[in-house]
């Protein structure tokens, strides 16, 4: 365990303080999509059977009004299904624009070292390219990892809703 967490510590200090940044909106980008993940597995079904015994109990499923409760219903499911979907689309779409951040940053101190030392010490110089290219790669992997599970939760989504539309049958 001690070992482990020594070349995290030594991963993180060469990729710079963006890394870490990476690594804080990744684990968050995971946790919604893990408690996406657990509602589609574990809470839709009891939200759309609700919503769909609600709207098996009532009388008149023909009016206007019958309607807007029915449109209300499938609104308040599809909200539940939808809950943060957005947000976990959008910490995709950080994990790159934040490697592409630890890019320039490393490239400042490249640029920093190279004004120093007049591009004499290339030893110097690794160290800004490590923190230019460890955090574009950190960025890449965790956004593409992130693409492959939320590409489906529309249609996920999508097909959930569709399905408690269609058990909610107008008389």
């Amino acid at each position: 365990m001690g070992l482990g967490l020594n070349q995290l510590e030594e991963f993180l200090a060469r990729g710079g303080p963006v890394l870490l940044v990476i690594m804080v909106a990744t684990f968050i980008m995971w946790a919604l999509i893990l408690e996406r993940l657990f509602y589609f597995r574990l809470a839709h079904k009891s939200v759309a059977k609700e919503a769909i015994d609600e709207w098996n109990a009532r009388s008149d499923r023909k009016s206007v009004l019958a309607h807007w409760v029915r449109d209300k219903l499938i609104s308040e499911v599809r909200m539940k299904a939808e809950a943060n979907v957005q947000m976990t689309k959008a910490m995709v779409a950080l994990a790159p624009l934040l490697g592409l951040l630890g890019t320039v940053t490393g490239m400042v101190a490249v640029f920093d070292v190279m004004a120093i030392t007049d591009g004499a010490d290339a030893k110097s110089m690794s160290g800004g390219v490590s923190r230019a290219t460890i955090p574009t790669m950190a960025g890449m992997v965790a956004s593409i990892s992130g693409i492959l599970f939320t590409s489906g939760m529309d249609r996920k989504v999508s097909r959930l809703v569709q399905g408690v539309e269609d058990e909610m049958e107008i008389a």
